[in-house]
């Protein structure tokens, strides 16, 4: 087996990589960062600087514990290097600061053998992926297929936002990687502040007649797809009751289960002045992580979700992610699997 193949949410997980929340920070308050995670703030009111040391403290000890979690189950971990985010990135037309690689799911995709680095929004990640460069030379020289989108220029205009609807212009392909679902030849794309329409029609473009990319557009423009539906297995898909409703679910998957998230739990662990500078909604708790398409690991703090996802027949693995709002990052954001045993299979006609 290769030792890059991944095609799903689901298939059993093999090998994977956990973020690195070292010498995080809050990202660097320029137009792209206003887009992508505070639309509705000046940049005057963007926090910045470095994540506090007690946050990255408690954020290792609880990746830790899930690292620990998964080896417990034969599951390969891999960790990013530590990367100087707070060196200054330049090009010709601006210059910023870095952000963090605690979510490998933001800026790498993996697509079967291959994997993809994505031209992402913010420009504080532009260069994200350098943390992840011996492992990419790694899987290359162990066989995998490893391409870079395009390089965005990331130039002020692609910001200009309508606020009703905020989502990159369309001058040039961008987007994270965690704007996609996989179910295996088919692609949910999710056209939202971190990825444009035309991020994937490049990629659908890219990947080929063998695959299928879907477009799910005006339902959820805060950023990522994992913490509005999440594909559990084949026929069950759970979404966020908040942002989706079964006249607004994709047709392809109009066929499946779905079950509604309740609502999140013990949202008043958190103080308003930290809630002030989160990147995350409450939301982010729903942003469980497959081990394979029975077993799950799930925000701790979130029992009826749990209670949920158990009469289902799944297995879950309640684990914490204290800062998981801080951060903007939940179990799915912070992994990339790299390897899960099975095929690459059609799901829908």
């Amino acid at each position: 087996m290769p030792q890059v193949w991944s095609c799903n949410e689901w298939d059993p997980l093999e090998e994977v990589i956990v973020g690195n929340p070292f010498g995080a920070r809050f990202p660097y308050a320029d137009p792209s960062t206003r887009l992508a995670e505070y639309p509705d703030r000046d940049l005057a009111d963007i926090p910045q600087g470095p994540f506090p040391d007690q946050i990255i403290k408690e954020t290792e000890e609880d990746l830790q514990s899930f690292v620990d979690a998964l080896e417990a189950r034969g599951v390969t971990v891999r960790r990013p290097d530590t990367w100087p985010h707070d060196q200054t990135i330049r090009t010709v037309h601006w210059e910023t600061q870095g952000y963090y690689n605690y979510c490998p799911r933001d800026v790498l995709l993996v697509i079967g053998d291959t994997i993809i680095e994505t031209p992402n929004v913010i420009r504080g990640r532009s260069l994200e992926t350098g943390s992840y460069r011996r492992l990419l030379m790694e899987y290359y020289d162990s066989g995998a297929k490893w391409f870079s989108a395009p390089k965005p220029l990331l130039e002020d205009h692609l910001f200009e936002f309508d606020p009703a609807a905020p989502t990159p212009q369309n001058f040039e392909p961008a987007f994270d990687a965690a704007n996609i679902l996989r179910f295996g030849r088919d692609l949910l794309y999710l056209v939202s502040a971190t990825g444009n329409e035309l991020g994937g029609h490049w990629l659908q473009r890219m990947l080929g007649d063998e695959f299928r990319v879907h477009f799910m557009k005006d339902v959820y423009f805060g950023s990522h797809i994992d913490s509005t539906l999440v594909a559990l297995r084949p026929g069950l898909v759970l979404a966020n009751p908040e942002r989706l409703s079964m006249a607004t679910i994709p047709d392809f998957l109009k066929d499946w289960e779905i079950i509604f998230s309740p609502p999140m739990e013990n949202q008043e662990r958190h103080s308003a002045q930290y809630l002030q500078q989160a990147i995350g909604s409450e939301w982010i708790d729903m942003n469980l992580f497959s081990l394979g398409p029975d077993t799950v690991v799930v925000d701790a703090y979130q029992s009826a979700l749990i209670a949920l996802l158990e009469s289902k027949g799944l297995e879950v693995i309640p684990l914490k992610l204290r800062h998981s709002r801080m951060m903007g990052g939940g179990f799915h954001c912070v992994t990339l699997d790299t390897r899960r045993r099975g095929t690459m299979e059609s799901y829908f006609s």
